[in-house]
């Protein structure tokens, strides 16, 4: 099958996902949902595949949400972020954490937002040096979806979790190692040959003992995944009703700092 947003390739038993609008960083839009969806669903479940690497073209893993393309209106005119987010983008993540095979994330350049949560919500995260996270939703005036608020505690807790849902900093691929965000960080040069050569390790492993121990750890780390994901989708839509959401998407378009009033 192909498409337009992503490439999709299988080189024995493994499948490989590449991000590819690299014009916008791999930014997300509901056409690019659809097919990452279907790819998660239907490609990269075939039982030929035995392991899945995740990356991006170009420059970045993901920038997160394409502002640009803006969102389905709901009812009362404003934009449709629980649908978004509940028929397309969370599915995405929860097919992830489900599928009953490993899933690699080789994270080129940045992972910021979704393009964050994509990462994290993968099995093992290796990224570039020049790789960074961010959970820059605060900066428009949002929160953190995709699962970040369950995958990203999880991981490095209370404090830094806090940190990175407020602050919206840079996470440096250094400090994600050493905060537990990752597993590895490779030189930008050699990330896909190790993160291949990982996924080749994986596809001809045991991979009945993989998806058991995955069904197990998502058991103890993450037993209420699906509410987890409806609370994000619910808080995300009613902020995408406030003024500072409407300020601060107007302030990123137009590069300039946004004038938040609480409102």
């Amino acid at each position: 099958m192909s498409y337009e947003h992503l490439i999709w390739e299988q080189d024995g038993g493994v499948g490989r996902i590449t991000l590819n609008r690299p014009e916008t960083l791999n930014a997300w839009n509901p056409d690019f949902g659809r097919e990452l969806k279907r790819t998660i669903e239907e490609d990269a479940a075939d039982a030929s595949v035995r392991a899945l690497l995740v990356t991006g073209a170009g420059r970045g893993f993901s920038s997160g949400a394409d502002l640009k393309a803006g969102f389905d209106v709901a009812d009362d005119g404003m934009p449709d972020v629980a649908k978004e987010l509940n028929e397309l983008y969370h599915p995405i993540i929860a097919g992830i954490r489900r599928i009953e095979k490993p899933v690699v994330a080789a994270v080129n350049g940045p992972a910021v937002g979704i393009g964050a949560s994509l990462a994290l919500a993968c099995d093992l995260v290796l990224a570039a040096e020049s790789a960074y996270f961010g959970l820059a939703f605060v900066n428009i005036g949002l929160m953190p979806d995709g699962g970040s608020t369950l995958f990203v505690p999880t991981a490095v807790g209370k404090a830094r979790a806090f940190q990175m849902a407020l602050l919206g900093e840079r996470v440096e691929a250094q400090r994600a190692l050493d905060w537990g965000l990752v597993n590895y960080v490779y030189p930008d040069d050699s990330l896909l040959d190790e993160a291949g050569a990982l996924a080749e390790r994986l596809a001809a492993g045991p991979t009945r003992s993989y998806a058991s121990s995955k069904r197990a750890l998502n058991q103890m780390l993450y037993p209420n995944l699906d509410g987890q994901l409806t609370l994000e989708a619910d808080l995300q839509h009613a902020l995408a009703r406030t003024q500072d959401f409407q300020e601060g998407a107007l302030a990123f378009l137009e590069k300039r700092p946004p004038a938040f009033q609480g409102a």
